[in-house]
């Protein structure tokens, strides 16, 4: 079961409070206060895992607590600080206030740590308060209580191409063809009903990932069919790859609508790079290529992923723009000595 979006109740850990002492001891009369400092809360952590896809497991529980820090003693003996809370999550994961819908942190790497609510400060004993006119003092403070939240834990799939297109226009075809996956696949609409992620190897040891997105249809920025649920995961692809079935009655307008309905979710996922890939090109008696308008797009393709035809020719351009767009990523060296 493929889970991308939960809730859950955390609590950070209350500091322990300080301690009011003085020291009693044979031979040391006044011994003066010696009451300790209270012990930390425990934090709350979010932390990146590899080997987790989903957000499965926290729709069996959604209720989280740091431990309390333990109180301050005599002989100026700090309390322990609480053992944090660490909640393992997938990279590509999105952590919200629920109540203020602030954005706490994302998580995109294995092994990325954030504290998404902190733990009380422990409160100060007695002898902290000890000042040359004031030597027994009887202050002390009690421990701060730690942050308690909802959270919204938001799974985005991260990949380096996201293939877009209506319903049966070939996409789990397509990945099961280039890639290890293995979609489901049927001749009716809608048989993608969770995104798909493969990895796609290439010679010299390269690969890429490729996201196959459930199908979208006109409306889906408005959550018509499986609308919002599923744009969100091409937010971190890299590149798109627009298909078109070749057995479509009007291709202009299914390349409109599909950046269309792009453009409305999100401007600045429209604004990445795209190409045309014209699919089931085994209904036609040899390949063919429309000439229709594609602004901004770095090419037309056309492919037959059960004739397995022009698969090598579409992953090489992949490739070719995944270079140009991981270079640009890399900051640029300092030219000075």
């Amino acid at each position: 079961m493929f889970i991308d979006r939960v809730t859950v109740k955390v609590a950070a850990g209350t500091g322990g409070s300080g301690a009011q002492s003085f020291r009693r001891e044979k031979f040391v009369p006044m011994g003066g206060p010696d009451g300790g400092d209270g012990g930390k809360g425990g934090d709350v952590l979010v932390r990146g895992d590899a080997n987790l896809s989903t957000l499965l497991d926290y729709t069996y529980r959604d209720a989280w607590a740091a431990e309390r820090g333990e109180h301050g003693m005599g002989s100026n003996k700090t309390g322990r600080s609480g053992d944090d809370v660490v909640l393992p999550v997938p990279p590509g994961t999105v952590v919200r206030d629920l109540e203020s819908g602030e954005v706490l942190c994302e998580v995109l790497a294995d092994g990325e740590v954030h504290v998404v609510a902190k733990g009380g400060r422990g409160g100060k004993g007695n002898a902290f308060f000890v000042t040359s006119t004031h030597q027994a003092p009887r202050e002390w403070q009690p421990g701060e209580e730690g942050q308690a939240r909802q959270l919204e834990l938001e799974l985005k799939l991260i990949a380096d191409v996201g293939l877009v297109g209506k319903p049966n226009a070939g996409k789990s075809t397509l990945l099961s063809v280039i890639s290890k996956a293995r979609p489901k696949i049927a001749d009716y609409p809608f048989t993608t009903l969770s995104p798909n992620l493969g990895v796609v190897p290439l010679s010299d040891s390269r690969t890429f990932v490729v996201a196959d997105i459930p199908g979208i249809i006109e409306g889906a920025h408005e959550g018509r069919g499986l609308g919002l649920q599923f744009l969100r995961h091409i937010e971190r692809t890299r590149l798109l790859a627009v298909m078109i079935p070749i057995d479509e009655m009007d291709w202009q307008a299914e390349y409109d609508t599909l950046r269309d309905e792009i453009a409305r979710y999100s401007p600045a996922l429209a604004a990445k790079p795209h190409c045309v890939v014209f699919t089931k090109m085994d209904l036609m008696g040899e390949p063919y290529i429309p000439d229709i308008e594609t602004p901004g797009a770095f090419g037309r393709f056309a492919i037959s992923a059960a004739g397995r035809t022009g698969l090598e020719e579409l992953k090489d351009a992949w490739w070719r723009q995944l270079l140009v767009l991981r270079q640009a990523e890399v900051p640029a060296l300092d030219p000075r000595p």
